[in-house]
Formats: structure tokens, sequence, C-alpha cells
């Protein structure tokens, strides 16, 4: 039976990689992983905020058939809530693997409902040690309520200044050599919360008791410090590789790396335009690198559509695992197109936001995209960025598109009237990007 490790980096942008263009030598082992395996180009998260992309990757369905995902993201405001969660009844990877003899792991951010009536053990993990939130500080675990927020199979964990990132890698790296001696197959959900702000290099050296008041650290950071932050990530994905080599696991283990949305403040998008909260490219389009040694092809790049809910079928498809039939899957396998990556398949993919009544579908190298009542359409085969309106040199087209992704919204219902969008910043703290 086949491993998974699943890398999720919280708030990467695009462009942020070398191997994706980055202006800056953070990505060594990143780097390195694309040069062993197969890269997509043309991959998106399921959402341009945290929370909901999360709910469409343990369930691999869209979001927007569960009322927690409607939240833009879930916030703090919701601890002890009953309804605004993973429901713990909803199959999902992690419980659809345990059920077939895996040992389910996360390591990292949950940021899917609290305890007591929502949790990671309550969806499908064995095993959980990370925050429960969105963003936490690096040093003292504090959330933006100043609540410490970090726990080990739901009870509070306590390893003050411990940097995060490197204390989740070191969770991993011990993690696998536990289950090296261990004939029964894993998951192993590595959700870093690198590089989301506070703005908190390793050279910190410990906690900012000014960040620890508000950890949105929205007079802090640079490009530099962003970039140290990615290279701590960097350096823990790095030594997961490396463990898996050195423990004999490599080849037995497929590796997944991406990230949840687009960038955020310091992060490099280009040549996309706009980045979290947006349904520009910059705000939903992420990096996909995929490693399986000596079962993919090396160095491949690949130009096929996909979205986050898409690896949650194929890590199903490898496993041989069927999803639960009351809970068909809205994601599609991407294991042919890593057998063959130049094999690719027509992919729709939509989106929808409450913020700002966005919606947008990509459709071969169309784009539809609606912002406050703007209606844009764009050949992304020629205009990546988003800067040449088609829609009244193509009305047809653009009159199609838009009835198309109003008959897929339809099918979820309206989005709920209580439902928030939650900014962490306007033009108020800084102008807009």
């Amino acid at each position: 039976m086949t491993n998974f490790i699943f890398i999720l980096a919280d708030d990467l942008g695009y462009a942020d990689l070398g191997c994706y263009g980055g202006r800056k030598p953070v990505s060594p082992n990143l780097d390195r992983m694309a040069a062993r395996g197969v890269r997509f180009t043309q991959g998106y998260s399921n959402s341009p905020v945290c929370s909901p992309t999360r709910f469409g990757l343990i369930t691999g369905r869209y979001q927007y058939r569960l009322r927690g995902a409607a939240e833009e993201p879930m916030t703090g405001r919701f601890r002890g809530s009953t309804e605004i969660g993973m429901p713990p009844g909803h199959p999902t990877l992690p419980s659809l693997l345990r059920d077939r003899g895996y040992h389910t792991a996360l390591i990292g951010k949950w940021h899917l409902g609290y305890p007591p009536h929502f949790g990671p053990q309550k969806s499908g993990y064995d095993y959980h040690i990370g925050p429960l939130s969105g963003g936490v500080s690096y040093f003292s675990h504090v959330d933006r309520m100043g609540k410490h927020d970090l726990v080990k199979n739901g009870e509070p964990a306590h390893y003050d200044g411990h940097y995060l990132t490197d204390l989740l890698t070191d969770e991993a790296v011990d993690y696998l050599a536990t289950r090296a001696g261990d004939r029964k197959p894993f998951l192993l959900s590595l959700h870093y919360t690198a590089p989301h702000w506070p703005w908190e290099p390793r050279a910190q050296g410990g906690p900012n008791a000014h960040v620890d008041t508000d950890i949105r650290h929205l007079d802090g950071g640079s490009v530099q410090v962003y970039g140290e932050m990615i290279k701590a990530l960097d350096e823990g994905c790095g030594r997961v590789l490396q463990a898996l080599d050195d423990l004999g696991l490599a080849e037995d283990t497929v590796v997944i790396f991406t990230s949840d949305n687009g960038g955020e403040r310091f992060s490099d998008t280009w040549p996309l335009v706009g980045g979290k909260m947006d349904l520009t490219e910059g705000g939903i389009r992420v990096p996909y690198i995929v490693q399986w040694a000596g079962k993919l092809p090396q160095g491949e790049v690949c130009t096929q559509h996909c979205m986050t809910m898409d690896w949650t079928a194929t890590l199903l498809d490898i496993a041989g695992v069927a999803p639960h039939p009351d809970y068909p899957l809205d994601g599609v396998s991407m294991l042919p197109v890593l057998r063959r990556p130049d094999q690719v398949f027509k992919r729709p993919m939509y989106w929808r936001m409450n913020y700002r009544s966005q919606q947008a579908v990509r459709d071969g190298d169309w784009k539809y995209l609606e912002v406050d009542g703007n209606r844009y359409l764009f050949d992304l085969s020629v205009d990546e960025r988003e800067r040449a309106n088609l829609a009244q040199r193509e009305p047809a087209r653009l009159a199609a598109m838009q009835a198309q992704a109003a008959a897929w919204a339809g099918t979820f219902g309206p989005i709920p009237a209580d439902a928030r969008s939650e900014l962490v910043y306007t033009e108020k703290d800084m102008p807009a990007r």
C-alpha cells in the first residue's frame, strides 16, 4: 500500500518559489522536489482564503456544500459553536483512509472548527498536534484573541519559544520514524502556518510582546523577513523529504506540496494580479509539486487544470479507496496526468465568494470573472495578468459563461445571509495592491 504526505503552505504566493519564477533564492529543497517530480503550472486552490479551501481538501467536494465554509474565513468568534465547523459525521480523506487500514495524522493547522463539537480527531485523524485556529504567533503560539492555541490530541501543548515551523517539522520527522517500523500505511497531513503572518523569522529568537498583542502585525514585516519565513518552510520540507530517503520510504510515498490560497502582503504572484480574498489569478492560482520516487517521471511540467479537491480524489484513487456513496466527490483524480503529464484533459472549475460578490469560471483557456457586479472575460492563454477584458469583443461567450456560472452556483443555493467575510486589513491600513 502507498503512503501519502500532503504538505500545505499558508498564503504562499504563486511565484514565491524559485521553480515558479521566484526572484529570491529561498526554496532550494522544493525546487529540487520539482526537479525530481511533476510541477503543475495551472493549479488552483478551492478558495482564495484559508478555511474554505481546507473544507474542500478534507472532503474532496466543493466547500459550498457545508455551512462552515461560507465563512471567509472562520474566526475565533466561533469557539463553542455547534454549527460552524467540519461535521464529524461527514466522510473525509483521513476517515476514508483510516477505515481502510491507514494511520492518519495532522501535524499543523486545522482551522475547521473548535472543540468540543469539532476537531481533527472527530474527522478521521488518529493524531494531531498544531493550532486549531487560523494564524498564531510563531514563538508564543497565541491566536488573534491572545489565547494560547497549540494542542496535542485535544489537550493544550506548551512548547513556548520553539519556532512553530521547526516544531511542526520536528514532529513530522519523528512521525515518519515511528511509521517506518510499522507495516501500516499512513496519511500525514503536514499543514504549516508559514508564511502566514505574523512576520516572525526564526532569527528573531523568541517571542515579541508587541506582536503577541495583535498577531495581524500590520505595522511589521518586509520582503526580506517574508523570504526568511519561506526559507524555514523550505528547509522543513527538505528535512521531511530527506527522512523519507533515510528511512527507505520514498518509493512507497506520494508527496504533494501546495498552498491553501494565493499570496498575501509580501508575496510574489508575478505575472498574476491580486492575492488572498481575490478570484483574480493571484488569489487562487497556487504551486503544485508532486513527487513519487521511481513511480512518476522526473522534472516534468504539467499544464493540467486542477484544484485542491482534485488531490483528495487522486489520493483515494491511488489507495484504491472509493468515496462514500452518499457523498460523491466533486474532485477529479489527477493520477492519469501524473503518469503522463502531457496527456491533459478538460477540467472546468468554479468559484464564488461572498466578499465583493465574486464569481469565476475557468473553462479551457477562458475565464469568466465577476466582481462587484462588473463582468470580465479573459483569454488566459495570452493574458494571465487579466488586463485585457474581452467582454465587449466576445459578448456571446461572455453570456454563455455567465450562464454557466449561474447554473453551477444554483446547485448550492444562496450564500447564507449571516455568513461573514473577515478582512484583516483595508485601505485604511495600506494602499490597495
